[in-house]
C-alpha cells in the first residue's frame, strides 16, 4: 500500500512539475516562431512596398493588382538622370545657367531606362513569389489593395495597402495563445497580422511593425 502511494505521488510530482515547465516554456516557444515567420514576412512586405513606390514613380499611382505589378517587376523600367559635368565658377560668372551650358553642350543632362528588377531587387530575383505569404506549407496571397483618398481641401493622395492576418502568418502554432494575440490587438484598435500602407489614411506607407 504504501509503495502505491509513492508511486502515485512521484506520478502527481513528475504531472505538477510538467505542468508548470509547459506553462514557462509554451509562450516562449511561441514567441521564437513568431518572431522568425514575422522577420520573414516583413521582409515580403518591404519588398512589395518597394516595388509599389517604384510603380506609383512611373505610372502616378499605386496598383492593386498582384499581376500588374508583378509584370511590372520582371518587365517595367525606370528612368534615371544620367549627369554628366557641372556648373564651373567661371561659367557661373558668366552669367550661365544649367540650361545654357547643356544647349552649349559643356554639361549634359539625359535621361536613361534602366530594369526595375536589377535595380531594386537584383537579376536573380523571383518576382512571382512577391504575392506570396512565406510561411512554411502554407500557399497563401497578401492581400493587395489600391485607391485614391481625396482629403478636405480636394488634394487626391494615391494610396496602397498590403497584409496578411495573424490566423495565416501564425499557422500551425498555439491556437489559444494566437487567439489571445488577435484579442489584444483588436482591444489595442489594431489590425491582428501585419500590414503596410493603408487604404484609409495616408500613413506614408508606414508598416504596423514599425
Amino acid at each position: 500500500m504504501k509503495t502505491a502511494i509513492q508511486i502515485v505521488l512521484i506520478a502527481i510530482a513528475i504531472l505538477l512539475g510538467y505542468l508548470i515547465y509547459n506553462s514557462v516554456q509554451r509562450p516562449i516557444d511561441f514567441e521564437q516562431a513568431k518572431k522568425e515567420r514575422y522577420d520573414k514576412v516583413v521582409e515580403r512586405l518591404k519588398e512589395i512596398r518597394k516595388a509599389e513606390l517604384a510603380y506609383k514613380d512611373v505610372n502616378g499611382q499605386f496598383t492593386g493588382s498582384w499581376d500588374t505589378l508583378i509584370n511590372f517587376v520582371k518587365t517595367g523600367e525606370l528612368p534615371l538622370v544620367r549627369k554628366i559635368g557641372m556648373l564651373t565658377d567661371s561659367m557661373i560668372e558668366a552669367g550661365w545657367t544649367e540650361e545654357t551650358a547643356i544647349k552649349k553642350g559643356k554639361i549634359i543632362r539625359d535621361t536613361v531606362r534602366i530594369s526595375v528588377i536589377d535595380t531594386l531587387f537584383g537579376a536573380d530575383y523571383d518576382a512571382e513569389q512577391l504575392k506570396y505569404v512565406p510561411v512554411p506549407d502554407t500557399v497563401a496571397q497578401f492581400f493587395l489593395g489600391a485607391t485614391i483618398l481625396t482629403t478636405g481641401s480636394g488634394i487626391r493622395v494615391p494610396l496602397f495597402e498590403a497584409k496578411v492576418h495573424n490566423n495565416t502568418v501564425l499557422r500551425k502554432l498555439d491556437r489559444q495563445l494566437v487567439i489571445n494575440l488577435n484579442d489584444k490587438a483588436r482591444t489595442n484598435d489594431k489590425y491582428p497580422g501585419l500590414k503596410v500602407g493603408s487604404l484609409t489614411e495616408a500613413n506614408n506607407n508606414a508598416g504596423n511593425w514599425e
